[in-house]
């Protein structure tokens, strides 16, 4: 100790400002920590209390005896009042001084050192924790560990350094030398929190990068919970997590089927099976089963929802949302997002009343002066979703051909909190009652929350000249954008879609290809391609690689799968085309989806069923270009 002091010392001969500086915050640390009161600060400095035991863990400090002898008043009576004993003597306060005054001077290193020498000597967990402390803020994992497990060592009932271990382990993946470590922390947990603590394992795991290993090591730690009763539904769930990380789908899906077979009520498989639904479908069938039980929660069916829009089976999710508010009514937000989806779907009639009753539960919200994009912020976030209301709303209304009361529902939503989307809106408004340039001058120079960029006012002004049927123009001015920012993906594609509009077929071919280069994952510009080529019936051997390419990037976008039907019925393959237009159709029941499925049931033979989903399409949207021209090139009257 004597040797340590004074070479710092004979390094940095710290001026007396310099030695309060370090020596304040310290007191303040340590003194809190002990316990104690800064009176004492002085006693340690002048070295008057004698050393003493250290202190045992978690335990409140002796009382020193007082001699029968002593005096009983005066100056002599406070020198031998009694005292509460601590392992924070003089020798040790000074050590820890020495340590801090390392640390805050450059030197980590040699402070992680002195603090872990004053850890081992004083056995108090604060003091190793505060080593640790140092050795993260060093940046060293290995000094962080080493700590931790003098710490085990010193104390090794301690459920904190147990954990702390368990952490460092991890943050350092170590994870050969997890298992056990972890196993014990599970063990030691009370019996009513070890489910909690196994169904957390996945998360406190998500950061490895070695997710096999960490499948390994879970799959130690829970050998001994798999068959017990109160923790066999989280562990084989936790594992199934783990597993499905590791792309170990199949066995991931084991562990699902297993964990729900023992606990059909269990919320926890029932969410490792949404998450499952994209790699293994059949996870799907676990889901349906909790929901069919009438005490299923219904967080989980609106996460079912939330699933099932994520991979665009609309369809599915209405189906849901009806059941949801037909069991809870008075639920404003299944009413929103069920009158959202419905509208998506375009069936707007129904879609309003859905709405409607949203707007019935749910009160304007008061104006508010917070920022529009807090998302921390309950009161902001409420009149977000307000607001989303009437833009859905309006989008219903305009659907209708009701343009005035969509405007008016659009004006519902605040100057302060419109957004460029919003001002899309608007001028899409403007231009279907022909005030063309008033719409492009919104979207060009108008107010909007969150100051769109350029690029984001350059494509909105390409939108609406789209809607305004001026595609050339549309198209020229992305054709500028394109030669500023030549390696914008989304620029160029649109231009793609504009040259296609166009029937500028290789200037479109040349753009989705560039986009293609660009974004080498980019499902929608092999689909769009392959589309077009199949389309208009050439090269239909790489239109079918392409979109079969589009698939394997979104394997579960419908409109891709309505691609790949409609390649197969140019190649002549009709039942193929069949099968995959029906589920298209049954995810989204699209006009242009209808169209084609009319259209293959027609060449088919079935003439009534084609006429039923060109209805369908004609119903959902009148004004629909492919239906309007699959209709005149057949010679069919609706």
């Amino acid at each position: 100790m004597k040797l340590r002091l004074v070479r710092a010392v004979n390094r940095r001969l710290l001026p007396a400002t310099a030695g309060h500086a370090a020596a304040a915050p310290f007191a303040r640390r340590w003194l809190g920590r002990a316990g104690l009161g800064a009176g004492w600060l002085l006693s340690a400095a002048l070295g008057a209390l004698a050393v003493s035991a250290p202190a045992q863990p978690n335990a409140a400090p002796a009382p020193a005896t007082v001699p029968a002898s002593a005096p009983a008043s005066g100056a002599a009576a406070a020198e031998t009042a009694p005292v509460n004993n601590s392992w924070l003597d003089a020798p040790m306060f000074y050590e820890l001084l020495l340590g801090e005054m390392e640390v805050s001077t450059g030197h980590p290193a040699d402070g992680f050192e002195v603090m872990l020498d004053a850890a081992r000597r004083s056995r108090d967990g604060t003091v190793f924790q505060r080593a640790i402390e140092i050795a993260v803020q060093g940046r060293s994992g290995d000094r962080a560990l080493l700590a931790a497990r003098a710490w085990r060592q010193s104390l090794p009932q301690s459920i904190e350094a147990l954990r702390t271990q368990v952490q460092l382990l991890v943050a350092t993946e170590k994870l050969d030398e997890l298992a056990g470590p972890l196993k014990e922390l599970i063990e030691r947990q009370p019996e009513a929190e070890r489910s909690p603590v196994i169904a957390g394992l996945p998360r406190f795991l998500a950061g490895v990068r070695d997710k096999a290993q960490a499948l390994s090591v879970g799959q130690t730690a829970l050998a001994p919970y798999l068959d017990l009763p109160a923790t066999r539904t989280a562990a084989r769930t936790s594992l199934g997590r783990l597993a499905a990380a590791a792309q170990q789908s199949d066995l991931a899906m084991g562990y699902l089927q297993q964990a729900h077979q023992d606990d059909p009520a269990a919320a926890g498989p029932v969410l490792l099976a949404l998450d499952l639904m994209g790699p293994k479908p059949e996870a799907e069938a676990v889901v349906k089963d909790y929901l069919a039980r009438p005490d299923a929660l219904t967080a989980l069916r609106l996460a079912y929802v939330q699933s099932l829009e994520q991979r665009q089976r609309l369809v599915d999710a209405v189906a849901q949302l009806r059941l949801t508010v037909a069991q809870q009514p008075d639920m404003a937000q299944a009413w929103l997002s069920l009158g959202a989806l419905l509208t998506e779907l375009q069936e707007p009639r129904e879609g309003i009343q859905a709405l409607d009753r949203y707007f019935a539960l749910q009160a304007p919200p008061a104006a508010g002066e917070g920022d529009a994009s807090d998302d921390d912020n309950q009161d902001e976030r409420l009149r977000r979703t307000y607001d989303y209301a009437c833009v859905v709303q309006a989008d219903a209304h305009e659907q209708l051909g009701e343009l005035k009361e969509a405007t008016r529902w659009l004006d519902k939503v605040p100057a302060e909190r419109t957004d460029l989307a919003l001002l899309v809106r608007r001028a899409s408004l403007m231009v279907r009652q022909g005030q063309v340039e008033a719409g492009l001058a919104l979207v060009k120079n108008g107010a909007a929350r969150g100051n769109p960029d350029a690029r984001a006012r350059l494509l909105a002004q390409a939108q609406v000249l789209r809607d305004a049927g001026r595609q050339q123009a549309a198209f020229d001015l992305l054709g500028e954008a394109v030669k500023q920012s030549p390696e914008d993906s989304g620029l160029v594609y649109e231009q793609a879609m504009l040259a296609e509009q166009l029937k500028q077929y290789d200037a479109m071919e040349a753009l989705l290809r560039e986009v293609i280069r660009l974004k080498a994952d980019d499902a929608q510009a092999y689909n769009a391609l392959g589309y077009s080529l199949a389309e208009r019936g050439v090269r239909l051997d790489e239109a079918l690689k392409l979109i079969q390419h589009a698939v394997e990037l979104a394997p579960d976008d419908p409109f891709i799968l309505d691609s790949l039907g409609w390649v197969y019925f140019r190649q002549g393959r009709a039942d193929e085309a069949l099968k995959l237009l029906k589920q298209s159709y049954a995810a989204r029941p699209h006009a242009e989806v209808a169209t084609h499925l009319g259209e293959v049931l027609w060449a088919m033979g079935q003439r009534d069923e084609a006429l039923r989903y060109w209805r369908e399409a004609q119903q959902r949207e009148r004004d629909n270009t492919a239906l309007r021209e699959t209709l005149q090139r057949l010679k069919v009257k609706l």
